[in-house]
């Protein structure tokens, strides 16, 4: 916060800071104490910056309210400093947490907030709020909204816009200490992502691509005030560190709010055993009958997984060993824990040779799980930092067989909609001519990628910086090829999306996470290098390509 409030000279160049520190994960946390269900770091940053930032004329929108945006508010009053706190105040809906919009913050803002303080709203929201204040948009300037949301969308990650978690990191210059995004938003929407003079990283068309293809769905990116065309994005270098945001096209906002539900649904135990050099299936097979046999409680789920990272004469142990792992969940925790694991020790000398685990045996810990559901759009509250209540009125949506703003002449013809919204894949791929010969190499020698999740979904962006390549990454990606080189997709329904305005192709797997980040499903379980798993499986790539490379 304070290099963010101090960059830029004694003048500063900022407006507003918007901090967003509101993950799935994060909301399950807070919620298990509501009575001090905000971002403790929040309050730990502006007990060092909030009179520096009043002094700069900065005002901070943040969602550090997480699920007790009133109890932060008053946490901030008792630092004693004379600032003007607003907030939204969440909407709980049967024990989740509605994800509102921005024109709460925007009133907050345009009656004098210093801070506004906000729960559950979409994370883009802290930055198109503030831009309606200052440029006076109504909900009918919808290509103007969508355009801050692309903006938005680009700040809420911080560096991974400026070469943080980027596929070509080596590119980057000082990486060390990336510093943090800017965006420079101007009235019609449009705007320019660069960073403070002098802190490392990088702001480039390929970092700025890499954060807009994060976790996005498809090319209708709905939202509660705009629901934001991302095929009609356009990505330009504007000088050193500044790339331009333009021609982004906004339609009305889908009739219903996404409302997330994050709860503790048991508990979970873990154990994983290491198998070294020979044999390794027949002593997982071992091991298994043996453990099933001494437990002493029946889990309501039990999973096996057997990881071979063992190599065939291996130069060092840890690279002839394999790992054996099982997971044990049930809403009692005393079935998951100790009773369970605690047959582990007792088969310490009576199971395979060489036998030894990463870790004692010990106790179950809670686990939650991630659920959407969606409520029709309604009036939520503002509380202005007078303690005046003002009511923001629902906007109006899009309703089924509605029609909508004409998309651009080459995007296809939307049709009406129904709740969600219908999604939209973008257009076919265009197969391209067959020249010259291919070379088998890995994906990631020409696509960059970008993974994360989105409940119990995976999301993977793949992306290329050539435009000449965007066909050939067009044709590739086909759900048969992405079972092809991701075989743990099998069983779960895949959605492809198009953008070849960025030359991006997005992939969606539903249900791969199972319930969530917090439910544990996977070895990676938000999916974040599910990405570079796939930047490094091998496909066929025209020499022509590779010639800069």
């Amino acid at each position: 916060m304070r290099e963010m409030l101090e960059g830029g000279g004694p003048g500063g160049v900022l407006d507003v800071l918007t901090g967003d520190y509101l993950a799935e994960l994060t909301m399950l946390i807070l919620s298990r104490d509501p009575s001090s269900g905000y971002a403790k770091t929040f309050l730990a940053q502006l007990e060092d910056c909030l009179r520096l930032a009043l002094d700069r004329r900065v005002c901070i929108v943040a969602n550090a309210g997480g699920v007790d945006p009133s109890g932060l508010r008053e946490a901030i009053r008792d630092l004693g400093v004379d600032a003007r706190v607003a907030t939204v105040p969440n909407v709980e809906v049967g024990g989740g947490y509605a994800y509102l919009g921005a024109f709460g913050i925007a009133r907050a803002v345009e009656h004098g907030a210093d801070l506004v303080i906000t729960g559950r709203v979409t994370d883009a929201s802290l930055v198109v709020g503030p831009a309606i204040a200052r440029f006076g948009w109504d909900r009918t300037d919808l290509d103007a909204l969508a355009g801050a949301t692309v903006a938005g969308h680009v700040l809420e990650c911080g560096t991974q816009s400026t070469g943080g978690n980027y596929a070509f990191f080596d590119e980057i210059p000082d990486l060390d200490h990336p510093g943090f995004p800017i965006a420079e938003i101007q009235p019609d929407g449009s705007s320019v992502i660069t960073k403070h003079p002098g802190t490392g990283g990088a702001v480039t068309v390929g970092t700025v691509t890499a954060q807009l293809v994060y976790e996005i769905g498809d090319a209708r990116y709905p939202g509660p005030d705009v629901t934001t065309r991302l095929d009609t994005v356009s990505l330009a270098p504007a000088g050193p560190d500044r790339v331009e945001i333009t021609g982004v096209r906004g339609e009305p906002p889908p009739p219903d709010l996404k409302v997330a539900h994050t709860s503790v649904a048991g508990f979970r135990n873990e154990l994983t055993v290491v198998l070294t050099g020979l044999d390794i299936e027949a002593k997982a097979a071992l091991f298994r009958r043996q453990f099933e046999a001494a437990a002493r409680t029946e889990p309501a789920e039990v999973t096996w997984t057997l990881t071979r990272l063992d190599a065939t004469d291996a130069p060092t142990q840890q690279q002839a060993s394999a790992l054996l792992t099982v997971v044990a969940r049930d809403r009692d925790e005393k079935v998951a824990g100790r009773a369970f694991a605690d047959g582990a020790v007792e088969l310490a000398l009576a199971s395979y040779p060489g036998f030894f685990a990463t870790s004692p045996p010990g106790r179950a810990h809670p686990y939650g799980v991630f659920t959407a559901s969606y409520v029709p759009q309604g009036e939520h509250e503002v509380v202005l930092a007078d303690g005046t209540v003002e009511t923001i009125e629902a906007p109006r949506v899009m309703r089924p067989l509605e029609p909508m703003p004409g998309p651009e002449p080459d995007a296809p013809a939307p049709t009406g909609e129904t709740r969600p919204l219908e999604p939209m894949p973008g257009p076919e791929p265009d197969v391209p001519a067959a020249t010259g010969g291919t070379r088998r190499l890995p994906l990631g020698t020409v696509a960059g990628a970008r993974s994360g999740d989105k409940g119990g979904d995976a999301n993977i962006g793949l992306w290329v910086r050539d435009v000449r390549a965007y066909p050939w990454l067009s044709a590739l990606a086909t759900e048969e090829t992405v079972r092809d080189l991701l075989p743990e997709t099998t069983g779960h329904p895949i959605r492809i999306t198009r953008l070849p305005r960025v030359h991006a192709v997005n992939i969606v797997i539903e249900g791969l996470l199972g319930q969530g980040v917090a439910y544990n499903a996977r070895f990676d379980p938000q999916a974040k290098g599910l990405g570079e798993w796939l930047r490094s499986r091998h496909v066929d790539i025209p020499a022509w390509l590779l010639e800069d490379q």
